[in-house]
């Protein structure tokens, strides 16, 4: 290469990357600021000189290149990414006392006294589609949705094709790694421009605006969501190396400073009274926002508070979403049915005249049990007041009776199952009216269709449609006949080809090596939850114990009640469901809580309370270390407490310790325990 050659490629080199970054800049005046620069036909100019100078030297191409948002090749399926730290969910607090209730829990939690007022960060709560932003070096390299919470799925074509999102932060010391968790949307007027041009087209129509981020999130060809206006509000932090920042609105503040769209409506509150204030601030002006918004997320503003009050479940103990009340309208019930559900209940459901509500068409409302009916005395043909209950499930507030007719007609719940005609039951103490039948096929299409669910045997592609054509085709009665089926049965299913038939058995085939405390949630006992099952598995290791555990050692267990024991215990004494689950474990190669062998686990049979800031653990980390060696973590100092481990600033809960002649170990000792 010449000399002459040479100099043209460090000129056209340094050019690219000069207009790369002009690019950038303009980019994120315009789609986060709103606030441009410069015109559109100068953008342009700028944009195509940039191509032009790429086509011509390909080689020299900067990996951050806007040119690079767009890719022309659409994907076959989406990839599964696990999150370096979990996308937990948030408790909500549906009214205001119930925010004032979760204050006093996290000064009780955090042993703060109440008359002094707690650090919060105060933001709106986005109605769209979370994602996780992964950035390392300061170029982003992933982006996934939240998925279960741990395991999302990758968009990371799709996000690229997002201006409000920066390929490459703005920051000459970026952190090594780092994970920005924010939430895609789509503005309202960009969501009804959206529906014209779809009704236009004559294709579906979106019911909300979320329904319509996320649909065009997860679109497998990037140029399609390339044309949909998203941009991406961010606020949250999940795994970080290389970054300390102590408090919410710091890191946010770093955020605007990356170059991430962050929300002007934020702020620092102290004391649960300034945040009522910024909540009914924030009320007043909803209806003027230009996006969908159900409510405003409260938190501890410093990180060391969340992580010193801890996690219930999968929700932390340092934050809340507090709710705006749900929205209501006004419709007739036209018809009341009843619906089966895996247990066996039967559900009354109004059908309504259908109506708007909270983003969606509403066309169905459910009543709950014949109390709820009687209480408030709903018939059909009544005029009624409907919301969404936590601006989720739609349900009857109450009766207009004056205006009536004399038509409305008395509904009662029938005295026999409406799908198999089994004798229904109602037991002493409860609401709820059960079909007695085992056999009824209601149950069963809802019992399949639970197992399968993403966060039990994670079935992928086997939705409420296909259980049930599975279920009315005789091809699944029982748990264990999802694993006997075939590529040559899924293809007597309408709708089913050689592909789609192949896929399907290819995810069952993935479900076969489930962990433990899925399979129990996905056997759908009664009061079984997610939590419930992780803390059977974590306590029992396997399932043998689940077949003779009396209700008395189950009530021992830490978290398992009178009514959870009774339920479980009785689920595992059926003859039929012991003998539905030896049939299902036949198919499956269940995998164990993590934790030490037998023996050899540390903590085995110990309690021990964690107290202050440790200097490298989370304390959420420290528990999950403590449990895998056989350990419970309490939140408060007894005689029976075997060890305290004391960070910075521990507080009463050590003075309470040294009272009780309680053993303190601090993080090194106990990692020198554990290793």
């Amino acid at each position: 290469m010449s000399s002459r050659e040479q100099g043209a490629r460090s000129a056209a080199a340094q050019r690219m990357a000069d207009l790369v970054q002009q690019i950038h800049h303009h980019d994120f005046r315009y789609y986060v600021l709103d606030d441009p620069e410069i015109s559109d036909a100068e953008y342009d100019r700028f944009f195509r000189e940039l191509q032009a100078l790429e086509t011509q030297y390909p080689d020299l191409r900067l990996s951050d290149s806007p040119t690079q948002r767009v890719g022309g090749k659409a994907l076959e399926q989406f990839r599964k990414v696990r999150h370096r730290v979990p996308m937990l969910s948030l408790a909500n607090a549906l009214s205001e006392a119930e925010f004032v209730e979760f204050d006093e829990r996290a000064h009780r939690v955090l042993e703060v006294p109440a008359e002094r007022a707690l650090e919060y960060y105060a933001e709106l709560k986005f109605d769209g589609l979370s994602v996780n932003l992964t950035y390392e070096n300061g170029a982003l390299v992933s982006a996934a949705t939240r998925g279960d919470g741990e395991t999302g799925e990758d968009v990371t074509h799709n996000i690229r094709t997002i201006r409000s999102v920066p390929l490459r932060l703005n920051d000459q010391a970026p952190p090594r790694v780092i994970e920005i968790r924010g939430e895609a949307i789509l503005p309202i007027r960009d969501f009804e421009k959206l529906n014209e041009e779809q009704a236009r087209r004559g294709q579906k129509l979106f019911a909300n605006p979320r329904n319509a981020a996320a649909g065009s999130l997860r679109q497998l060809d990037s140029a399609i969501t390339a044309t949909r206006p998203l941009t991406v509000f961010c606020y949250g932090l999940g795994h970080v190396d290389g970054l300390e920042l102590p408090t919410m609105k710091e890191y946010q503040d770093q955020l605007e400073t990356w170059g991430f769209r962050v929300a002007k409506w934020r702020e620092v509150c102290h004391g649960a009274d300034e945040v009522l204030k910024f909540y009914r601030r924030i009320e007043e002006e909803r209806e003027k926002l230009p996006f969908e918004i159900d409510g405003v997320v409260v938190k501890l503003n410093r990180f060391e508070a969340i992580d010193r009050a801890g996690y219930i479940s999968r929700s932390p103990r340092g934050m809340v979403a507090f709710k705006y009340p749900p929205r209501q309208e006004t419709t007739t019930i036209e018809d009341i049915i009843v619906q089966v559900g895996r247990t066996g209940a039967l559900t009354p459901v109004a059908l309504v005249a259908p109506v708007y509500l909270g983003g969606a068409t509403v066309r169905r409302a459910t009543l709950h049990n014949q109390d709820e009916i009687d209480r408030k005395d709903i018939r059909i043909g009544d005029k009624v007041v409907i919301q969404r209950a936590g601006d989720v499930i739609p349900e009857v507030v109450k009766v207009i009776e004056t205006a009536r007719t004399g038509k409305e007609r008395k509904f009662h719940l029938p005295r026999h199952c409406p799908v198999c005609g089994s004798e229904v039951e109602r037991k002493e103490g409860e609401a709820v009216v059960r079909c007695l039948s085992r056999d009824c096929v209601a149950q069963l299409k809802e019992r399949i269709r639970h197992l399968v669910m993403i966060d039990a045997l994670n079935v992928e592609g086997m939705g409420e449609r296909i259980v049930e054509q599975l279920v009315d085709a005789g091809f699944v009665k029982r748990y264990a006949d999802v694993f006997r089926l075939t590529q040559e049965r899924v293809l007597e299913l309408e709708g089913f080809a050689e592909r789609s038939s192949a896929k399907l058995i290819e995810s069952i085939e993935k479900a076969r090596a489930p962990e433990l405390y899925r399979v129990i949630f996905g056997l759908g006992i009664r009061h079984v939850g997610e939590r419930t099952a992780k803390v059977l598995a974590n306590h029992y290791g396997d399932f043998a114990p689940l077949f003779t555990a009396t209700p008395d050692e189950l009530e021992q267990i830490h978290e398992i009640g009178p009514e959870v024991a009774r339920s479980i215990h009785e689920y595992f004494q059926d003859a039929q469901s012991r003998h539905d689950v030896h049939d299902l474990l036949k198919f499956l190669e269940v995998k164990p809580p993590r934790r030490a062998a037998a023996g050899k686990a540390v903590f085995a049979g110990k309690t021990l309370v964690l107290t202050g800031t440790l200097p490298t653990l989370q304390r959420s980390e420290a528990t999950r270390l403590i449990e895998e060696q056989g350990g419970k973590v309490s939140s408060s100092v007894s005689k029976k407490t075997d060890f305290v481990v004391a960070g910075a600033e521990a507080g009463s809960k050590l003075d309470k310790a040294r009272e009780l002649a309680v053993t303190v170990i601090d993080e090194a000792e106990l990692l020198r325990m554990l290793r």
